[in-house]
């Protein structure tokens, strides 16, 4: 048996795990203060993730997806961030890093079959990195190794971010994520 601490500034909350008892592993969760804090932390999480991973970005419209992905492009070695945009009517962007990314945008898709036509199959066990802004809409495809970001409104400039790692190597990453942004916050 331990404590298992819930540490979200201004809510200091702990409950009892029982042995055995799975304690969030590879989670972390933070909320960023403005845009650019939001977009320095998807350049850390960029900067860590290998070749071959998938990133899964939810929340409402506004939620930050976008710039969030941003931040990963820079964090891959994308040059210009600026040109991150997002994919809505085009379903993928592609950009240049220390490897490929791409950047799907599922907001306007009606079937799954929509993106298998683009090569479904290429991005999820591809070379590059992949960030799929409403990836809830096809939950059931998505790779059982991957990355999860949950992002939720706190206020206009503040946002909420928790993020997943499903899978070993999406666990390591989140861990590692999460040291970093701590170090560096």
């Amino acid at each position: 048996m331990g404590i298992v601490w819930n540490l979200v500034p201004g809510n200091w909350n702990f409950r009892i795990a029982m042995d055995g008892e799975k304690r969030d592993k590879g989670t972390f969760e933070t909320t960023t203060e403005n845009p650019e804090e939001t977009l320095r932390l998807g350049r850390v999480l960029g900067e860590i993730l290998p070749p071959g991973s998938f990133v899964a970005l939810v929340g409402s419209l506004g939620a930050g997806k976008t710039l969030l992905a941003k931040g990963i492009a820079g964090g891959l070695g994308v040059e210009d961030e600026r040109e991150v945009t997002s994919p809505s009517f085009v379903l993928v962007n592609e950009y240049r890093g220390r490897v490929p990314v791409f950047h799907l945008d599922l907001y306007r898709l009606e079937t799954f079959a929509a993106v298998e036509g683009i090569g479904w199959d290429e991005f999820v066990c591809g070379p590059g990195v992949t960030l799929v802004e409403w990836a809830d809409k096809v939950e059931v495809d998505l790779p059982e190794e991957r990355i999860e970001v949950h992002l939720q409104w706190v206020s206009e400039e503040k946002r909420k971010l928790v993020f997943g790692g499903k899978g070993t190597t999406g666990e390591k990453i989140i861990a590692k994520l999460g040291n970093r942004w701590k170090r560096e916050k």
